[in-house]
C-alpha cells in the first residue's frame, strides 16, 4: 500500500508526494468526477425514459385521436342526416311563413286601401264643410256690409251695443251669475262709457271691473274715426267710475291688421286698456276674470289688511281724541288745582296771621294773669284810706 503522502500518476506511473491538504483536494476532485459521471449517466437514463414515455404517449394519443375521429365521423354523418331532415323542415316552415306573410301583406294592403278611401272621403267631407262655412261667413260678411250701409253711424253703434249686451246676457246665468253688467248712465262728470262690468265673489269682494266702450261707423260716414281717438276719454271714464280695466269694442279701422289679429294691448298708451273686435268681447271678459281669480286671495288679504288698518286708524283717532280730552281735562284740573293751592296758601297765610295774633293775645293774657296773681289787698288799698278802713273792719269781724 503506497504512502499516504505519495501518489502515483495513472498516466506516467511516476510517484509524487503531496501533503494532507493537497491529498484532500485531489480526493475531492476524484469524488466530484465520479459524482458527475454518475449524474450524467442518470440524466441520460432519465432522458431515454422521457423519450420512451413521450413515444408511448404519442402512440396512445394517436390511437385516441383515431378513435375520436372515427366517432366524430359517425356524429358528422348523423348530424348531416339530421341537417338534411332539418333543411326540409325549414323549407316547409319558410314556405308556411311566407304564406302567412303574404296573407298579412294582402290584409295590410287592403286595410291601407280602405284607409286611403276613408281619408279621401273625410278630406272631401271636410273640404265641403269648410267651403260651406266659408260661404256662410262670406254671406254673413255681405249681410253685415249691407246692414252697415243701411244704418246711420248712431244706429250702428247702438246695434253693436245691443249685440254685446245680448251676448253677455246669453252667458250671464252660467258664466257670470253674480256679475253686474249695465249701461253707464252717470254723466255727472261730463262723459260716460257704454257699459260697466263688475264681478263679485260669494263674500261680496270685487273680482274684476271693466269699463266698456263700443264704437262703429257705417261705410258712408264722411269722417272716419280711429280707435285711438277714443282712448283718452275711455281712460277718463274708467278712472272716474272706479273700474280696473278699460276695453274698447270696435269695428273701426276694418283694414287695420293690428286690430284684426285679436286682442290688442294698448297699456303703453293708457294703463290696463285693450281694443278687441266684437267676437273677442266675451273671451276678453273671461280672460280678465280668470286672471283676477288668481289674485282674489291676495285681494281678500288686502281687504283684511285695509280693515285692520282702518281699525288701527280708528283706534289711533280714538286714542288721540282721548289724549286731547285728557289733556284738556288735565289742563282744567291743573289750573283748578293751582287755584286751590293758591287759596290754601292764602288760607295758610291768614291762619299764620291769626296764629300770631293768638300767640300775641296769649302773651298778653299771661302777663295779665301774672299781674293778677301779684295783686294783694295791701297793694289795692295803698293810698286809699277808706278802703283800708273797710278791709280792716272786715278783718276785725
Amino acid at each position: 500500500m503506497p504512502n499516504m503522502n505519495e501518489i502515483i500518476c495513472p498516466n506516467c506511473h511516476k510517484a509524487f508526494k503531496v501533503d494532507e491538504a493537497g491529498y484532500a483536494t485531489l480526493l475531492q476532485q476524484v469524488r466530484d468526477k465520479e459524482f458527475n459521471r454518475q449524474l450524467e449517466e442518470r440524466l441520460e437514463a432519465a432522458k431515454r425514459d422521457k423519450l420512451s414515455a413521450i413515444e408511448l404517449a404519442e402512440s396512445r394519443l394517436r390511437s385516441e385521436l383515431q378513435k375520436e375521429a372515427a366517432s366524430k365521423d359517425t356524429e358528422i354523418q348523423r348530424l348531416q342526416a339530421q341537417l338534411q331532415s332539418g333543411e326540409l323542415a325549414q323549407r316547409l316552415a319558410v314556405r308556411e311563413a311566407l304564406t302567412d306573410v303574404e296573407k298579412e301583406r294582402d290584409k295590410l294592403r287592403n286595410d291601407l286601401e280602405q284607409a286611403r278611401l276613408r281619408s279621401e272621403l273625410s278630406e272631401k267631407s271636410l273640404k265641403d264643410k269648410f267651403e260651406t262655412q266659408i260661404k256662410d261667413r262670406d254671406d254673413a260678411i255681405e249681410r253685415l256690409k249691407d246692414m252697415k250701409a243701411r244704418l246711420s253711424t248712431k244706429m250702428v253703434g247702438e246695434t253693436l251695443e245691443q249685440h254685446c249686451e245680448t251676448e253677455f246676457n246669453r252667458m250671464r246665468a252660467t258664466a257670470f251669475p253674480r256679475a253686474y253688467f249695465e249701461k253707464d248712465n252717470d254723466a255727472r262728470s261730463g262723459s260716460k262709457g257704454d257699459f260697466i262690468f263688475r264681478d263679485l265673489d260669494e263674500g261680496g269682494t270685487e273680482i274684476v271691473s271693466i269699463m266698456f266702450e263700443m264704437k262703429n261707423e257705417s261705410d258712408a260716414t264722411a269722417t272716419k274715426k280711429k280707435n285711438e281717438d277714443f282712448f283718452k276719454e275711455l281712460d277718463k271714464d274708467r278712472t272716474e267710475k272706479g273700474c280696473e280695466y278699460a276695453i274698447l269694442v270696435s269695428l273701426l279701422e276694418p283694414d287695420n291688421e293690428l286690430y284684426n289679429t285679436g286682442i290688442v294691448d294698448v297699456s303703453h298708451r293708457y294703463p290696463k286698456m285693450y281694443v278687441v273686435r266684437p267676437q273677442f268681447f266675451l273671451p276678453m271678459i273671461t280672460l280678465l276674470r280668470n286672471a283676477a281669480l288668481g289674485s282674489l286671495e291676495f285681494k281678500r288679504e288686502l281687504a283684511i289688511v285695509k280693515a285692520q288698518n282702518l281699525d288701527i286708524t280708528h283706534f289711533e283717532n280714538d286714542l288721540e281724541t282721548f289724549k286731547n280730552a285728557f289733556a284738556k281735562n288735565y289742563d282744567l284740573a291743573s289750573r283748578r288745582f293751582a287755584t286751590a293751592i293758591e287759596e290754601i296758601d292764602k288760607s295758610i297765610q291768614h291762619l299764620e296771621k291769626t296764629k300770631e295774633a293768638l300767640l300775641g293775645a296769649d302773651r298778653n293774657l299771661r302777663l295779665a294773669n301774672d299781674k293778677a296773681q301779684d295783686v294783694t289787698i295791701r297793694k289795692l288799698t295803698r293810698g286809699n284810706p277808706t278802703m283800708q278802713t273797710k278791709f280792716e273792719e272786715l278783718g276785725g269781724e
